[in-house]
């Protein structure tokens, strides 16, 4: 079973950026899709990014297209997010995912989750 460990989150200023990433072990990770997911308080989890397995297509949320970037690395078993003009509304814990069957859009088949990462964006 892969095991996912994100990391990179904090504080930081509207308009900043910061890079997650999510590093994976103890499975083949290049036979997963992988998807960034985020919860703000009192809020349903909701899909941020996906990446296909081998890194050719990805999935933005409209929230995001335009500010994050995914990215994934099937030699060092990461994957990253890359966050800019960060905005209040962004505050979350985000997490990472792993689903073997996984779609891009959407959160079924993410059946392999991380601990989260919290990231505060003030004004």
């Amino acid at each position: 079973q892969v095991q996912l460990v994100e990391s990179g989150g904090g504080l930081v200023q509207a308009g900043g950026s910061l890079r997650l990433s999510c590093a994976a072990s103890g499975g083949t990770f290049s036979i997963y899709t992988m998807g960034w997911f985020r919860q703000a308080p009192g809020k349903a989890r909701e899909s941020v990014a996906a990446i296909s397995k081998s890194g050719g297509n990805t999935y933005l949320a409209d929230s995001v297209k335009d500010r994050f970037t995914i990215s994934r690395d099937n030699v060092k078993n990461t994957v990253y997010l890359q966050m800019n003009s960060l905005k209040p509304e962004d505050t979350a814990i985000y997490y990472c995912a792993a689903g073997p069957r996984a779609l891009l859009n959407g959160i079924s088949g993410y059946n392999i989750w991380g601990q989260g990462t919290q990231v505060t964006v003030s004004s």
